[in-house]
Formats: structure tokens, sequence, C-alpha cells
């Protein structure tokens, strides 16, 4: 079994509990409040921009020059991530430049810059793996239920499609090639699982002050 596969394998109880969170189910069946999703919207951007720096720091820091190409299309693929967000927060008001990163957006875009900088391309490719392949994960899941159209059917679609697959894997690629079958490396994807987990988490269970801003952003958005 490659490494890649073994970490994801030796994490599935926490790839079930992203899974069932009522946050993604909500997200699957189209009940999740708007609010919720907007809130999640604005960290994940805050979160998606961390996550493109921390390519680009590993790219530079590469061994070979395909190792270094390969970072670089994953940051593109990002980028394309970036624009579904846009969308959201263009149609909800959500205005993505002010957006100030809650405790488990930022314990999680911190794990990723610092392991970037401080340790070797292989270990921040262990340590960004957990996101792609769990969102594969979640949306080729979430897209069999063959929920009926809804608000939230671009996000399944974007994470289940032909497109987001292979960069899951790209990655994962990444990581049997160059990576050690540690224990700091089985501790840091396990912890970049949990972060996922609580960054569910801190969405759906925001807070009435922030709801209401929320709220009223999206009021204005629609007169």
């Amino acid at each position: 079994m490659s490494l890649s596969l073994a970490l994801w394998h030796a994490n599935d109880d926490l790839a079930q509990d992203c899974l069932n969170h009522p946050f993604v189910q909500g997200i699957g069946d189209g009940t999740l409040p708007v609010e919720k999703f907007a809130y999640y919207v604005g960290q994940d951007a805050f979160f998606l921009e961390a996550f493109a720096r921390a390519y680009s720091i590993a790219a530079a820091k590469a061994s070979t020059w395909e190792d270094f190409q390969v970072f670089h299309q994953l940051a593109d693929g990002v980028l394309a991530e970036l624009n579904l967000h846009g969308g959201y927060a263009q149609e909800w008001g959500v205005n993505l430049t002010t957006i100030t990163p809650g405790a488990a957006t930022r314990r999680y875009t911190d794990f990723l810059l610092s392991t970037a900088w401080g340790q070797t391309p292989g270990a921040t490719a262990v340590a960004m793996a957990p996101c792609m392949r769990l969102y594969a994960f979640l949306g080729q899941s979430l897209v069999q239920l063959n929920p009926p159209p809804h608000r939230y059917s671009p996000w399944i679609d974007t994470y289940s499609s032909d497109q987001f697959e292979p960069l899951a894997a790209q990655l994962e690629a990444l990581i049997d090639n160059s990576a050690a079958d540690s224990p700091n490396n089985q501790t840091a994807y396990r912890y970049a699982m949990e972060c996922e987990l609580a960054f569910f988490e801190a969405a759906w269970q925001i807070d009435s002050f922030q709801k209401d801003d929320l709220k009223d952003g999206l009021r204005d958005e629609r007169r």
C-alpha cells in the first residue's frame, strides 16, 4: 500500500466524521443555512490563499523540475477554487477583502505555512494532502446521493468533478515519491484532518453576532 493511501486509511474515522457533520450534510441536501455557508466561504477563501502560498513555497524548495511544475499546477487549481468562492461571495454580498480569520482558520493556515517554510516539500505535501483528498471524498460521496439541484450544487459539482480528483492524486504522488513513513508525517496528516473537522465545526457554530453581520450583508446585497 502506498504511503498516501495508508495515511488516508489511518484517518478514515475523521473523514467519516467530516462527511457526517451537519455542516457537510447540509451542503449535500441544500438545507444548510445560508449564513453558515457565507461564513465558511469567507474563511475558506482566506485559507485557500494560504494554501496557494504553501504550494508556491514548496515549489521553490523542490529538488526537481518535475516537482516544481506539479506544485505550481496544484496552485493553479487553488485559483479555480477561489473563483468559485468569488462567485458565491458576489451572489451573497460577502466581502472577501475584509475577512477576519477565525481561530480554526488561523490554526490551520499557521500550521500549513510553518510546515512549508520549515520542512521539506515532501512534508508539506503530507500536510496539504488531507484537504485535497477529503474534499474529493466529500464531493464524490455527496454526489452519489443524487440530490435535486439546489444552491450548493456547484460546490458538490466542483469537488466531485473529473478535474478535481487528478489534483488530489498529483499531490498524493508527491507524498509517495518524496515523503517518509515517519511518526512526524503521520502526526502532521492527522493534525490536518483534525483541522478540517474543526473548520466545518466553526462554520456550523458561528455565534449570533457573526450571523447578524452576515444577514445584514445579505439583505443589503438583495436590495
